[in-house]
């Protein structure tokens, strides 16, 4: 019961932190219902199950013991800002492909991934923690290259110019379509 508690109160934390950050950026309304799957027995119950203090993610822990997490899975087939959402088959080629994430999915992407960071890093937290960890994993993803690019850039103004220059950036951008 006490796992299942602070799973909640970690999950509810960050995606307050997503609010603010969605709210920064122009997605307010985006921003109030990002990751209420979470709250779904599917992905809560083995949140709480697998909850690890709150310093990594329940689902890396389901995903050592079974090979795969089934929550991921829930998750990010019902998150449209998780990159991993973006695949579809290449008519030309018939290859899982990724496929360019539209603007506002990105922009969610971006502010979940900071909030992410704050909320697992606490106090270790600083600008330059979400770059680092997108450049460590870098390798590892498949996402499609200009929405790589664009969170990419976007991570680095953050590490170099702090919140306010790019949220300033995010809204500009999202206006110019």
């Amino acid at each position: 019961m006490i796992k299942a508690l602070r799973h909640f109160l970690t999950i509810t934390r960050h995606r307050h932190k997503v609010i603010s950050h969605c709210f920064k950026a122009g997605i307010f309304w985006q921003g109030l219902f990002h990751d209420i799957s979470k709250y779904t027995p599917s992905e809560f119950i083995t949140g709480a199950k697998y909850y690890q203090g709150g310093k990594r993610s329940p689902n890396e822990a389901e995903r050592v013991k079974f090979g795969y997490s089934k929550a991921w899975l829930h998750h990010k087939g019902r998150n449209r800002h998780h990159f991993e959402y973006w695949t579809d088959i290449n008519p030309a080629t018939h290859q899982l492909t990724p496929v360019k994430m539209p603007l506002k999915y990105v922009t969610e992407m971006f502010c979940d991934r900071v909030a992410a960071s704050k909320i697992y890093k606490g106090s270790e937290y600083n600008d330059g923690c979400p770059l680092l960890y997108f450049k460590n994993e870098k390798g590892a993803r498949f996402i499609n290259q200009e929405t790589s690019d664009t969170l990419e850039r976007w991570l680095t103004v953050l590490a170099n110019e702090g919140e306010k220059a790019v949220f300033a950036l995010i809204r500009k951008e999202r206006k110019q379509g």
